[in-house]
């Protein structure tokens, strides 16, 4: 999905000297990507079964994480201003780099990019089209399989891989296309927690 222009300098300022910017521009990145997703979460979570597997806490809500793609140079540029978070262990054949970063009232953004600025991996193919900016928003499941077969059959929602997959630090994950109220499409990502014994 096509970036708005004021996305630019809010991605640059998450490797802001001062960490009261950086905050902000979390803050703020974070606000938006929830945005996108708001009417479609709010409307799954109207079929029971769906809600079991996706609402977290007391909230009642997905556990939700934005997925912001950078071009490489920025990526360390962002990682170096936050105190150098530990890489995610993804898995070699997706050409991607990622790390998260937590801020206060539950913000949690993915930094992602690429190997291979010029290759065909999803994070590359993403720079190519749309630049910097919210490239997916990630909903934590209880059971990613389960998830997909209820989007499936009930929402007429077809994942983007015919078969669950693994994921960055031995989660397992798939992919949705999802409309937004302006018409456009996201990219969620499904998200089941690795178990003890895979960390």
């Amino acid at each position: 999905m096509p970036n708005p222009p004021e996305m630019a300098p809010l991605v640059r300022s998450l490797g802001d000297a001062d960490p009261s910017q950086r905050e902000a521009a979390a803050q703020e990145i974070f606000r938006r990507g929830r945005e996108l997703v708001r009417a479609t979460a709010q409307s799954w979570l109207v079929d029971p079964d769906l809600a079991r597997l996706l609402a977290s806490g007391e909230l009642h809500s997905p556990e939700i994480t934005v997925g912001v793609a950078v071009e490489p140079e920025a990526f360390e540029r962002i990682r170096s201003a936050n105190g150098s978070p530990p890489l995610a262990n993804v898995p070699p054949d997706q050409d991607a780099k990622e790390f998260e970063l937590h801020c206060a009232g539950g913000v949690c953004l993915d930094i992602l990019t690429t190997n291979d600025r010029g290759g065909a991996g999803a994070i590359a193919r993403y720079l190519q089209k749309f630049g910097e900016g919210i490239q997916q928003i990630e909903l934590v499941t209880q059971n990613v399989d389960q998830a997909t077969e209820i989007l499936r059959k009930r929402f007429s929602l077809e994942p983007i891989y015919p078969q669950t997959r693994a994921g960055a630090g031995g989660t397992r994950v798939n992919f949705f296309l999802v409309p937004t109220q302006g018409g456009k499409k996201i990219l969620v990502e499904l998200v089941e927690a690795a178990s003890p014994t895979k960390r």
